[in-house]
This record gives structure tokens, C-alpha cells and sequence, in this order.
């Protein structure tokens, strides 16, 4: 599926399934839960606070959430997410073209 694809089938879902979009601060209220939930899974799972049984999640699920709303926005504010990620890889390589390879840090021991 492109990026393109994701974009059409997930309004085609929100038209037929949700009725119509949620406001752009609803979606971004929703957004941000779920992120959340991500953020929850991610310190439990390679942190160090154990592992409750309401945390016992899909980490792939809650990430799909996330895209699902993302793409949501994107729709709803006319923003084609191919162009955007495509002008986002272009700007990160001028950018940090150098800036990875030459940190000492990202080194491996």
C-alpha cells in the first residue's frame, strides 16, 4: 500500500464507517491518547516500570492507531502526506547529511 493508497482508504473508510471526519482539535485530542498509549507500551516494554495487566497491548495496533489518525489530519487539512514525507527526507538529508555519521555518540563500542 503507498502512502497515496493509505490516504484514499482511509477516507473511504471515515465516509462509509464514521459518518464524517472529527473536528481537527478532536482528531488532535485523539491523536495525542494515542500516542499515549504508545508512550505507555514503550516505557513498560524497554523502560524500566514493570508491566500491568490493562498494559498487555499491541504495540503494532497502537502504532497503526496512531497512523490512522495521523492520515485523519492530513486528510481533513488537505495535506498529501507523499509530498510532505518526500520534501521531509530531502530536507533531513541537506541538513543532517554530516551531522549523524560524524557523532561519536551513534558509534558503536
Amino acid at each position: 500500500m503507498t502512502i497515496r493508497d493509505l490516504q484514499d482508504n482511509i477516507d473511504a473508510w471515515v465516509h462509509t464507517f464514521g459518518v464524517r471526519y472529527f473536528s481537527e482539535l478532536t482528531n488532535l485530542g485523539v491523536l495525542m491518547e494515542e500516542v499515549g498509549e504508545v508512550a505507555r507500551i514503550m516505557t513498560r516494554r524497554y523502560g524500566d516500570q514493570s508491566f500491568k495487566e490493562s498494559d498487555a497491548k499491541d504495540l503494532a495496533d497502537e502504532l497503526a492507531d496512531v497512523l490512522f489518525v495521523l492520515t485523519c489530519i492530513a486528510n481533513q487539512t488537505g495535506v498529501d502526506l507523499t509530498e510532505a514525507v518526500t520534501r521531509n527526507l530531502d530536507k533531513k538529508t541537506r541538513r543532517d547529511r554530516d551531522r549523524h555519521i560524524n557523532n561519536p555518540k551513534l558509534r558503536t563500542p
